[in-house]
């Protein structure tokens, strides 16, 4: 599983396993730091072309709207490649904004990694 560098604190770790990424963020996803993610997320996208983009939210208890920009831009970006994004392990804020805006249909949730990398 070779690990993909990143200066983040946000993200705190990140490698890649077989054609997907799997990504962990920490902490509150706000328009302070959403560009950040971006990047990073852009940059593990653009270096590892993967079919699978596995983001672990187990410790992030908050995003905003500038959050779920950056997801749905990393979105797009993925289906060029033929590709999904999983979020996986859901805090019930976080879930609950994605369930109001609807974005849980588009994006695969799942409750853990392993399920995610089964899809």
């Amino acid at each position: 599983m070779p690990t993909l560098k990143t200066d983040s604190e946000l993200v705190p770790a990140a490698r890649t396993e077989g054609d997907a990424v799997l990504v962990s963020l920490r902490g509150e996803i706000d328009l302070h730091n959403s560009p950040g993610l971006r990047t990073d997320l852009l940059d593990f996208l653009a270096k590892a072309s993967p079919k699978k983009l596995i983001l672990n939210l187990a410790d992030v208890p908050y995003m905003d709207s500038s959050a779920i920009a950056v997801l749905v831009e990393a979105l797009q970006k993925i289906r060029k490649l033929q590709g999904k994004i999983f979020l996986t392990n859901l805090q019930p804020r976080v879930k609950g904004l994605l369930e109001i805006a609807r974005l849980d249909s588009i994006f695969g949730v799942t409750s853990t990694e392993a399920e995610a990398m089964s899809k």
